[in-house]
């Protein structure tokens, strides 16, 4: 059964920094490009940013470009984002997504989990 397992949500405030985790099981990890996405109350799910399975190569939205970093780990099953410089509209739900391929869209993801809450007082 494949399970990723998001962590390290909360609050901050603008100007901070948080890191989230994603374990993931059941699955190739090292074969999977991950991602990462957000949905805040009211709007679509969108992409934050995506890496290969190799973690060479990494993709990011206009809106977190030089302030979030994705990075991975694959001899412990687990992908990161760093956030810095936090904004109030950065506030929603966080999710890791495993797939095919690395885009910074939902479609070719396969594998989601349940997600963490991140909200950025101003």
């Amino acid at each position: 059964q494949v399970q990723l397992v998001e962590s390290g949500g909360g609050l901050v405030q603008a100007g901070g920094s948080l890191r989230l985790s994603c374990a993931a099981s059941g699955l190739p990890f090292s074969n999977k490009a991950m991602g990462w996405f957000r949905q805040a109350p009211g709007k679509e799910r969108e992409g934050v940013a995506a890496i290969t399975w190799s973690g060479h190569m990494t993709y990011y939205a206009d809106s977190v470009k030089g302030r979030f970093t994705i990075s991975r780990d694959n001899a412990k099953n687990t992908v990161y984002l760093q956030m810095s410089s936090l904004k109030p509209e950065d506030t929603a739900v966080y999710y890791c997504a495993a797939g095919s391929v690395a885009v910074v869209s939902p479609q070719p993801y396969a594998y989601w989990g349940q997600g963490t809450q991140v909200t950025v007082s101003s």
